[in-house]
């Protein structure tokens, strides 16, 4: 069986975050940053970084998981992603992927 996955992308700065949210509360979704800066911690300046505050309840994944000095390619990105589609499916939500 098919599982709806849903893809938001676009530049930076053109509300991405904002839509991504009111569409995860619309579809009961829960959202997995797409973003290569996000996911490290302590970069919050400079990389549009969403704040727990403006998750608005919404839970978001990839986001403050790796030390800066942690190594973050594809590969690890699709395994962590593939930990997240596993974890919000299980949860009876639908993923959003966001980035840009």
């Amino acid at each position: 069986m098919k599982r709806p996955l849903i893809v938001l992308t676009g530049p930076t700065a053109v509300g991405k975050t904002s839509l991504s949210i009111s569409l995860a509360k619309a579809v009961n979704g829960e959202i997995i940053s797409a973003d290569s800066m996000q996911v490290y911690k302590y970069m919050d300046i400079g990389s549009a970084k969403i704040m727990p505050e403006e998750m608005d309840g919404v839970r978001h994944y990839l986001v403050d998981e790796l030390e800066p000095s942690d190594e973050f390619h594809v590969v690890r990105f699709v395994e962590m992603a593939k930990q997240a589609l596993k974890e919000i499916t299980a949860n009876g939500q639908i993923p959003i992927v966001v980035g840009g």
